[in-house]
């Protein structure tokens, strides 16, 4: 007998995670997971989803808590045995109108959307299985030509963020670079933005690029597909609510996912 598939979506109790775990359990022929850091916001909303007459599971995902996504990984292991589809939905975005200082705001964005992101791909990604689907939601902010600091160091950065042999560990020193910068205050002066979600959707979108090509060189599992989409300006938390977007249209993408109809 075929293994009952998987799929997992981090973030899930709000916003475009809700939409996407909710458009799953319509779509897909499988368990759902939704994961949420919030064990109270997370149940409430399956609860709110098992009114509407869908039937996810919940458990508990901390995405910048090595402990919580080890736990996480042996769940889905001891119970399921793989995974076959992984939603990225995982974020945090600071206010335009914040008044931590740059160097702060740098360290929690890059630390939870992209390392946040890496390490729960690098527990999970090795449990999935063929066929399986990565789906690492970014923005149009992880649009290369965003990475518009002072030239020509932007430039190189560019050059460097498309490169097609750019290493995970390469990027992550990006990544690194981009903190300590902003933390001492020359990172538009080498070639970074003034934008630290920019530079964590960038980084996502790069970090999608190497997952693809790792899966491509892998005898070991066929029809692997990593996706990095932009849901669009929605109107969520996120965006104080100013996206022009509902979470409807900006889950709309989801149409171009392979999942298998129920």
């Amino acid at each position: 007998m075929a293994a009952v598939k998987v799929a997992v979506v981090t973030g899930g109790n709000k916003g475009i995670g809700y939409a996407i775990t909710q458009g799953l359990c319509d779509r897909y022929n499988g368990t759902v997971y939704l994961t949420a850091r919030d064990e109270n916001r997370g149940r409430e909303a399956v609860a709110k989803l098992n009114k509407l007459g869908y039937k996810p599971l919940f458990h508990q995902l901390d995405i910048e808590d090595q402990g919580s996504i080890n736990r996480f990984k042996r769940f889905i292991e001891e119970t399921h045995g793989g995974l076959d589809v992984l939603v990225n939905n995982a974020a945090i975005a600071y206010k335009n109108d914040s008044t931590d200082p740059f160097g702060k705001q740098a360290e929690d964005t890059i630390r939870i959307n992209f390392f946040g992101v890496l390490n729960t791909c690098r527990a999970l990604l090795p449990l999935m299985r063929s066929h399986g689907r990565v789906v690492n939601v970014s923005s149009s902010c992880g649009h290369l030509l965003r990475i518009n600091g002072q030239e020509p160091q932007a430039a190189e950065l560019r050059t460097k963020l498309s490169s097609p042999s750019l290493t995970e560990e390469e990027l992550c020193d990006i990544m690194r670079s981009f903190v300590k910068a902003a933390n001492a205050g020359n990172h538009y002066e080498l070639g970074y933005p003034n934008s630290c979600y920019v530079v964590s959707k960038v980084g996502v979108s790069a970090l999608s690029q190497i997952q693809q090509r790792t899966f491509d060189n892998d005898t070991s599992r066929v029809d692997m597909v990593v996706n990095h989409v932009h849901p669009g300006y929605v109107d969520t938390d996120m965006t104080s609510h100013k996206g022009p977007l509902t979470i409807e249209e900006g889950t709309s993408c989801k149409e171009n996912f392979k999942f298998e109809k129920k």
